[in-house]
């Protein structure tokens, strides 16, 4: 099964550091294949270096594409870091 879905960037942080972490540590526990296009350019989202590497700013829009059994899972693992208001 293969998911594709446009999603902006809610988080303040954008896609940077902390977001990212956050966002391959939840992913580890997805079989599926998960990558994120932003600007033309497509990464691996199990992987941190190549999610710093796309620079994505808060207010950006990214399509994430999800293949594999538990892909459902996996866009909503997505779709909730991305989604998320800033922490105090």
């Amino acid at each position: 099964m293969e998911i594709r879905k446009k999603i902006v960037v809610k988080n303040p942080e954008g896609l940077h550091a902390r977001p990212a972490t956050e966002l391959v540590k939840a992913l580890s526990e997805v079989s599926s294949e998960v990558y994120i296009v932003y600007k033309g350019m497509k990464a691996n989202a199990k992987s941190i270096l190549n999610i710093l590497s796309l620079g994505v700013d808060p207010g950006a829009e990214v399509e994430v594409i999800v293949s594999g059994e538990d892909a459902e899972k996996a866009i909503e693992i997505v779709e909730a870091i991305l989604n998320e208001e800033a922490k105090d």
